[in-house]
């Protein structure tokens, strides 16, 4: 499935823009339709069977069942009506991150269909690849609501591929750490969940340290590569290709479930570290060398138009449309933009980072790359 012969699927469904957070909550569930329409306008969203748009259900509550307890669920339902007491509050719904709202259990239960929708292309092999930017609830438990996340469609759609018999990576580049995820799994080894994220010594959820690789079945399937603030792309993409891609070459999945949140760029108001969009291009492209079927979701990214613009281009590469891009940009003169004052385009430009500012990140993120490798490798013979 290389270049030009992958087939990939846009995820999504106009019943999602009906559903929305509170016009207080930092989470806005307009990005995926903003990504939709920059497609769109751009004449990249679909291309003949390279590239197509799919339409999603809501998850069907024997699907939910298979991550969040049906106590969980109800206690959803009867928030979304206004029944919402201290038992749903033990449980994090009504937290301060996870406010109560009508469409508290509409939502997220239309994220996780979408989702499933990736998960039934990629299973009939109808595509190779696919993109939900809608889901990527990975905080979620299966009796906690946190971070924004309800229902942990990442999770879901991981069971459901092991379920098939499917070894799966899940690869996390959300600025946070994908606690919910990694608890779910903790103990299994037919799922290994690889986090990179902001430290939890600085940010929520304040979990996600390199000790922490899983237990039973599941110890040394569970990794993470905390990065300190103010780490920039050069050093971010060393510790990806120091740590990841040998352990998925190690690991050799069936398929690849990956959460791309979009709150690891400069200017997100939410955390602290100084990612362009450009080292997600990198990051797709070496995904998509192991020839594996792959599910893209959303995630986190509280700069709506930083987020919409990074989003659309992880889309344009892993369709294989940015080839078309690239001559777009050479027609508009080369156009790029700041990741904190867009311009134009979809490309970030480089963000400045002092000798002073690279020699601590530097420094830090080898002490943090030698650190996993030590605790993981030896788990997988490498």
């Amino acid at each position: 499935m290389e270049g030009p012969e992958r087939k990939a699927a846009f995820i999504y469904s106009p019943k999602l823009q009906e559903y929305s957070y509170p016009q207080e909550c930092p989470f806005n569930t307009g990005r995926a339709g903003k990504v939709r329409s920059t497609l769109r306008s751009m004449g990249i969203l679909t291309n003949g069977d390279q590239a197509r748009e799919f339409e999603p259900e809501t998850a069907d509550r024997k699907f939910l069942e298979k991550i969040h307890s049906p106590r969980y669920l109800d206690a959803l339902m009867d928030a979304a009506i206004g029944k919402h007491g201290f038992d749903s509050l033990q449980m994090g719904i009504g937290g301060p991150d996870c406010p109560v709202f009508k469409d508290i259990y509409l939502y997220p239960a239309m994220a996780c269909g979408a989702s499933l929708k990736g998960v039934e292309l990629l299973l009939a092999g109808e595509v190779d690849l696919a993109f939900n930017p809608s889901g990527g609830f990975h905080h979620a438990g299966p009796e906690l609501a946190a971070g924004f996340c309800y229902m942990n469609d990442v999770a879901l759609a991981c069971f459901v591929l092991a379920e098939h018999g499917k070894r799966v990576l899940y690869l996390d580049v959300d600025v946070h750490h994908g606690d919910g995820i990694q608890e779910i799994f903790y103990e299994r080894d037919d799922v290994m969940t690889i986090s990179l994220h902001e430290s939890g010594k600085t940010l929520f959820p304040g979990t996600g340290f390199t000790d922490e690789i899983g237990r039973g079945r599941g110890e040394g399937y569970s990794v993470n590569v905390p990065f300190i603030p103010g780490t920039y792309d050069d050093v971010y993409l060393y510790a990806f290709k120091e740590t990841v891609l040998p352990l998925i070459g190690a690991y050799n999945p069936d398929v690849i479930v990956f959460e791309l949140g979009a709150d690891t760029l400069v200017g997100d108001p939410l955390a602290h570290l100084k990612l362009t969009n450009n080292a997600y291009v990198d990051i797709i492209e070496d995904l998509v060398t192991f020839n594996k079927p792959l599910l893209m979701t959303g995630g986190g990214g509280y700069n709506v138009e930083n987020t919409v613009r990074a989003w659309s281009l992880a889309w344009s590469v892993l369709s294989g449309t940015d080839s078309f891009l690239q001559d777009l940009n050479i027609g508009l003169g080369g156009v790029f933009m700041e990741s904190t004052d867009w311009h134009g385009g979809l490309r970030d430009r480089e963000v400045p980072v002092s000798d002073q500012e690279k020699a601590v990140i530097i420094s830090e993120v080898h002490e943090v790359v030698e650190d996993v490798k030590k605790k993981i490798f030896s788990y997988h013979g490498i």
